[in-house]
């Protein structure tokens, strides 16, 4: 088999983008185009509309696009979670239906996860899916749900028997979003936004072809989607950042794909922590000072901590043995996050307090410093990290569980 090397894949992806990016093409014809390309995904197998490249290849990819001054794929979970997740569980029939569509940005998901009563200890989710011949009926609540208002489709896990224990009675589905029992309220947060939702699910459908892995084999599936995320949002991540964001509802596939280069729309994180050493920089200098001894040695450990995590991410996925990669770099990202803060209120002082567009910097790293200490706790809080790293890596005890193996419907809610 031919060796393909990074200088390979930078000509074969500079060599595409000569002849097929187009600025003049609308954000859906561009997806369209790049996602036929394998360009799109290139870590995820041929088969499934990727190129099977390692995440260093990958790299390469995505490094090319944004130096040609073209666009990459979606913005989104269904990019940065659906997808990896159907790769690996989905029939030949759901990938080659569903991926297509998450890439070329035709439909956008939402992760219908956590639940008032269910967020660090998820397998305690509540949420009911009982099945109706060919359908599955859906009652429950979920919280936390990042740009619910403008998906149209989700990952939802639920209970489907509550006779099993907790971890073993949960199954995994895609679910329409936009059909009758579902109701969306999204929850402001105190940057001015509301990314988050409240979404009350009373007597909505799903058909069991939609059943992704397995009846009540959700928890396997789920973990795949988890180690995506913590990937995604850790340092080194792509913090599901991207120019357009997909679907109908957010209204940017008719837009022309030119205006959309040099935009970053963000899960959170800021693109997985990769931007942030590089715009204090520039922020620095336009407010002159670049020059400060204490934001140089900052703004050096914040780069240094994003090298780090990009190698971390790139050992974890390349199997040269960084176990519990994503866990790491999702500390690292809270680190950065907290590092980011300090940074860049030395840097503008006073303006620190100062909102809006008009603000110095254009009010980006004030809106970043309001909604950093949420990364710390979604996705999977600091703590569960922690344990997940302490007990899967270190080998520690897990605490005693005197509910472990009974039927979920007999175990004390919240236990």
């Amino acid at each position: 088999m031919a060796v393909v090397t990074n200088e390979m894949v930078a000509e074969q992806v500079r060599t595409w983008l000569t002849e097929n990016w187009d600025p003049d093409l609308t954000v859906a014809q561009w997806w369209e185009r790049l996602a036929g390309s394998g360009y799109a995904a290139p870590t995820w197998p041929e088969d499934d509309f990727g190129k099977g490249y390692p995440r260093g290849l990958a790299n390469i990819v995505d490094r090319e696009i944004g130096a040609f001054g073209a666009i990459g794929p979606p913005a989104g979970l269904g990019y940065l979670l659906a997808g990896p997740t159907i790769v690996a569980h989905g029939t030949p029939a759901q990938k080659g239906e569903w991926l297509p569509r998450i890439l070329n940005g035709q439909d956008s998901w939402c992760q219908l996860f956590s639940e008032p009563g269910a967020g660090s200890d998820l397998a305690g989710l509540q949420t009911k899916a009982e099945r109706d011949g060919e359908e599955w009926v859906i009652t429950g609540q979920k919280v936390w749900t990042s740009t619910a208002q403008i998906c149209n489709l989700g990952m939802l896990i639920a209970r489907t028997d509550p006779d099993a224990p907790k971890h073993a009675g949960i199954s995994y589905f895609k679910f329409e979003m936009d059909q009758p029992g579902v109701e969306i309220r999204p929850l402001r947060e105190m940057t001015g936004r509301a990314m988050f939702n409240e979404v009350f699910i009373d007597g909505a459908r799903v058909h069991n072809d939609d059943l992704l892995g397995g009846l009540n084999n959700g928890w396997a599936v789920t973990n795949t989607t988890l180690a995506a995320e913590r990937s995604g949002l850790g340092s080194g991540g792509s913090g599901a950042a991207g120019a357009a964001f997909p679907g109908a509802k957010a209204g940017q596939l008719d837009h022309r794909v030119g205006d959309a280069v040099g935009q970053v729309r963000t899960g959170g994180t800021g693109g997985g922590g990769g931007g942030m050493a590089g715009a204090l920089i520039r922020l620095a200098k336009e407010v002159g000072k670049n020059h400060d001894p204490v934001v140089r040695q900052g703004l050096a450990r914040l780069y240094t901590l994003g090298e780090l995590g990009k190698f971390t991410m790139l050992r974890a996925k390349g199997g040269g043995g960084a176990a519990g990669g994503p866990n790491i770099a999702k500390l690292m990202m809270s680190d950065m996050l907290a590092l980011n803060r300090a940074v860049g209120t030395h840097i503008l002082g006073a303006d620190t307090m100062l909102m809006g567009a008009d603000s110095r910097g254009g009010g980006m790293l004030q809106e970043s410093i309001l909604f950093s200490p949420g990364p710390s706790i979604y996705g999977g809080t600091d703590q569960v990290q922690k344990n997940i790293l302490g007990e899967r890596v270190l080998g520690l005890a897990k605490e005693p569980d005197p509910n472990k193996g009974k039927p979920f419907k007999d175990v004390p809610k919240n236990a």
